[in-house]
């Protein structure tokens, strides 16, 4: 197998115009491609899908579900203050790690959105790779 990057990733969501306009509005990722039950999202590398679950999603967060979708942010400051202003849940607000910042949000349907501001290149903390992204 020769697989060279992940293309997307699909998330069921209980309603979809609603998770639409999180996504797009609130979070801020553009609309790449829009279907009557299937929307691509994306700004930079892979792909969010949007697809309306068939069957009940989601008893707990999305550490009990094993989903969380990590976004690189420029500034966690103000994207955590733009999101408190938008009423989103903030399920763990900034820490600071070695690799750089970290906070997490919830999506409509308590799916974890994983906020991650590197730390700068010059650091000699930086880690390479996304570890940042853990919900725990």
């Amino acid at each position: 197998m020769n697989i060279k990057h992940l293309g997307g990733v699909i998330v069921a969501v209980s309603n979809l115009e609603k998770s639409v306009k999180f996504y797009n509005e609130i979070i801020g990722m553009p609309i790449k491609n829009k279907r009557e039950n299937w929307v691509e999202l994306a700004k930079q590398g892979a792909t969010v899908i949007l697809h309306p679950a068939t069957t009940k999603i989601n008893t707990g967060t999305s550490v009990e579900n094993g989903i969380v979708i990590g976004l690189v942010v420029g500034d966690i400051q103000s994207a955590v203050q733009e999101l408190k202003s938008q009423n989103v849940t903030i399920y763990r607000d900034i820490e600071s790690h070695k690799a750089g910042k970290n906070a997490i949000v919830l999506d409509p349907d308590k799916y974890m959105i994983s906020l991650f501001e590197p730390a700068p290149p010059d650091s000699a903390k930086q880690a390479r790779g996304f570890h940042g992204f853990a919900p725990l």
